[in-house]
């Protein structure tokens, strides 16, 4: 692994550490300061509508300034987002503090471009991602556990000094950011003519790691924004709920250590199909019971379904294009994703008090079924996968 990866994917971990503390604790205040139970998770889906929102642009401009001054960019409104984070929550401000959330969605949309960063500049794609994806390992830890030790040694109203150690990691992340050195596209590159955006996302290939994407990453966080809600109304207390969505974190970012390898070996395509059977597996689990065994375990295999499919669905992007194309082609692979991701956002905490928690689980499974079909249909029908990426 060379430096760059490695520095990649530590900021990485340090702004995923953002959102899962959002995940450990929005949905909990929103039940204490929204003026209606369908709002309970509107900060959370407010972080990922910055994020959606923040797809496009950031790609562009990144195309634009370069990936220094593009991450730094997002990083810093990411810290902006949890100073107002603190002062609303002070203040018992929720709309304020869904501003914050969607200050801190930008961030993390800046963030979620690390993965590309990293296949620039690594020989090794596959093995790239899994680095920078294992990365979460810091933000399963780190996200959960400072929550909860925040709220222990320094409480404050509605867990607000919980952002302003959110606000110290982000600015870590900033200064480890100006120590790498991103592989940037040729100027002789750039002067090429890319062809349409839509030759491009109409690709078989593109399609189907689209689609693999989607499914994945929403069902995973409808099922996660849901969990600490589901507990909650169950009788279980925050550091329970944190403990299962650490386990949870976990099983999304550990396996990453040998993903990479893996998905080189048997193919992206096949990894994705074991995904899907790890999240059916998840939502078996759920219907069998509501023991805080049972939520950990569902949650633990949750991740790691997600983990398979999401870094199988990147490395097939990432052979769809030629460098001097890659902003356009990630920022719309990144925008069909996360609109996906910010609608199971918004409707988790009404799905869940509204329908309940194991009729939620059984209405992803035909989601899920969806993905696995496209798999095995992508398996049978397409050519050969490239061997190595395009870029």
């Amino acid at each position: 692994m060379n430096k760059n990866v490695f520095l990649l994917s530590c900021c990485q971990g340090l702004m995923t550490t953002g959102n899962i503390l959002l995940v450990t604790i929005s949905a909990l205040v929103g039940q204490m300061l929204s003026p209606s139970t369908s709002l309970t998770t509107l900060p959370i889906a407010m972080q990922m509508l910055g994020l959606l929102l923040t797809t496009v642009p950031a790609s562009l401009v990144m195309a634009k300034t370069g990936r220094r001054l593009g991450f730094s960019l997002g990083n810093v409104i990411g810290t902006l987002g949890a100073v107002i984070g603190f002062f609303s929550l002070s203040q018992s401000h929720f709309y304020l503090f869904c501003v914050a959330t969607f200050l801190i969605g930008v961030g993390i949309g800046f963030a979620t471009l690390y993965r590309f960063a990293a296949i620039e500049a690594s020989d090794k794609p596959a093995r790239a991602i899994s680095m920078i994806m294992a990365s979460g390992v810091i933000a399963a830890i780190l996200g959960p556990n400072l929550a909860v030790w925040v709220n222990h040694h320094f409480p404050a109203l509605n867990y607000a000094n919980s952002f302003l150690a959110l606000t110290c990691v982000y600015l870590i992340a900033l200064c480890l950011l100006q120590m790498v050195a991103f592989n940037e596209v040729s100027a002789k590159q750039s002067s090429l003519a890319p062809r349409p955006i839509k030759e491009i996302i109409s690709q078989p290939q593109f399609v189907i790691a689209a689609l693999i994407g989607m499914i994945s990453y929403s069902v995973m966080n409808l099922l996660m924004t849901a969990t600490p809600l589901a507990m909650h109304r169950h009788g279980f207390d925050l550091a329970e709920s944190a403990l299962v969505i650490e386990w949870h974190v976990l099983g999304m970012f550990l396996p990453s250590f040998f993903t990479g390898k893996l998905v080189e070996r048997y193919s992206a395509v096949n990894m994705t199909v074991v995904g899907c059977l790890f999240m059916l597996a998840c939502a078996l689990i759920n219907l069998l019971g509501v023991t805080h065994w049972h939520f950990m375990t569902a949650l633990f295999l949750l991740g790691v379904g997600w983990n398979f499919m999401f870094i199988s669905a990147t490395s097939l992007v990432s052979q769809t294009y030629e460098p001097y194309e890659r902003a356009k082609t990630q920022a719309a692979n990144e925008f069909f994703v996360f609109s996906m991701v910010v609608i199971s956002s918004l409707f988790a905490g009404w799905l869940e008090s509204e329908i309940g928690w194991q009729p939620l689980n059984v209405w992803s499974v035909p989601i899920v079924c969806i993905a696995l079909g496209a798999s095995l249909w992508f398996k049978n029908y397409s050519p050969p996968e490239p061997s190595a990426s395009k870029i």
